[in-house]
């Protein structure tokens, strides 16, 4: 309980910490922010409608300290201002439209890397010095050192523009009603493929090569050579004994890999146009919609330190050692 108390507290501690410093950023930048956009409405509104609209941004309207009060009311109750690149259209309202694309399409190939990339580095550990452990990790290496852009543009160019097997842009065809129906989850699903795909390649070579390795040293371990010693099956051995130790390194990188799925991959996202919260903030960067930009990286920082919080406390369950050290280390 000390252990999850800890967590819980030093989780709480970078929440603040990102909240106040996404809060400051903004406001340490030379020039007002909204000026630009307030610029395009001279002599269309009259100065009345323009106090309004900078009343709505609550910008000249209170000290720093006050802002700050309002700032953390407006993000606790998701009132996180208007956007600039869309305006009158609520920040909140464009991130619940863009996020779920970036689940489906990124949260997806993270777990299906993840799965796949492990699965293999504990066979190829397993068969070392076989055709697959002298192959595929160089293969994915190859891929891995390819830069995500470039990769997505090769696979719209050939999978796309000259085979015509898969769409080249978008979340869905334009052409489609959503619903939940064949149609149009067969239209999602299509548009997501490609990008998807660029996605996993990208990143099966780190837990392909991260497992194999962890498997290698952790097959060295003595309690390992005792079950063989013992007669425990190959099945067993390999899973129950090797496996389920050497995992537990690689459940650090699976926190980081979550945490950066609500960012998504911004560049694949741009190649392929995709609806994703990727592809609005490369948008809101363009056009300098602030709020937008801030909300967009405030939601990627509370998720990376969620992501974090729920590792730190389920290895502490498969490794009492980290519990245990870290109460050793606070007496």
């Amino acid at each position: 309980m000390r252990y999850v108390i800890h967590r819980l507290g030093f989780f709480v501690l970078s929440l603040w910490a990102a909240i106040t410093i996404n809060f400051i950023l903004p406001r340490m930048m030379p020039g007002n922010p909204a000026d630009a956009m307030f610029a395009k409405f001279q002599g269309q509104l009259t100065p009345a409608a323009l106090d309004a609209m900078k009343k709505a941004y609550g910008i000249g309207q209170s000290n720093l300290w006050h802002q700050y009060i309002d700032y953390l009311h407006g993000l606790f109750t998701f009132n996180w201002g208007l956007s600039f690149m869309q305006y009158p259209t609520p920040v909140s309202d464009m991130i619940k439209a863009s996020v779920p694309w970036t689940l489906g399409l990124v949260g997806i190939a993270t777990l299906l890397s993840v799965f796949v990339g492990t699965t293999l580095g504990v066979y190829i550990s397993w068969k070392r010095k076989g055709l697959l452990d002298n192959t595929l990790p160089v293969v994915s290496m190859i891929f891995q050192a390819m830069p995500y852009f470039w990769m997505a543009l090769l696979f719209v160019f050939i999978f796309g523009f000259k085979l015509n097997w898969f769409p080249m842009s978008h979340g869905y065809d334009p052409a489609i009603t959503p619903g939940f129906n064949g149609t149009y989850l067969s239209s999602v699903l299509s548009h997501a493929f490609l990008p998807g795909v660029t996605l996993l390649l990208g990143s099966l070579s780190g837990w392909i090569v991260g497992m194999r390795n962890n498997m290698i040293n952790t097959l060295g371990e003595d309690y390992v050579t005792f079950a063989e010693a013992k007669g425990v099956s190959s099945s067993r051995l390999m899973f129950s004994y090797a496996a389920r130790n050497a995992i537990l390194p690689q459940l650090t990188s699976f926190a980081i890999a979550i945490g950066n799925v609500v960012s998504g991959s911004i560049l694949t996202e741009q190649v392929f146009s995709y609806p994703g919260i990727g592809n609005q903030l490369t948008s809101a960067v363009t056009s300098q919609d602030f709020p937008m930009i801030q909300a967009s990286f405030l939601l990627i920082a509370v998720s990376v330190l969620v992501a974090n919080l729920i590792v730190d406390l389920l290895y502490s369950r498969l490794d009492p050692r980290i519990r245990t050290g870290g109460l050793r280390n606070e007496g």
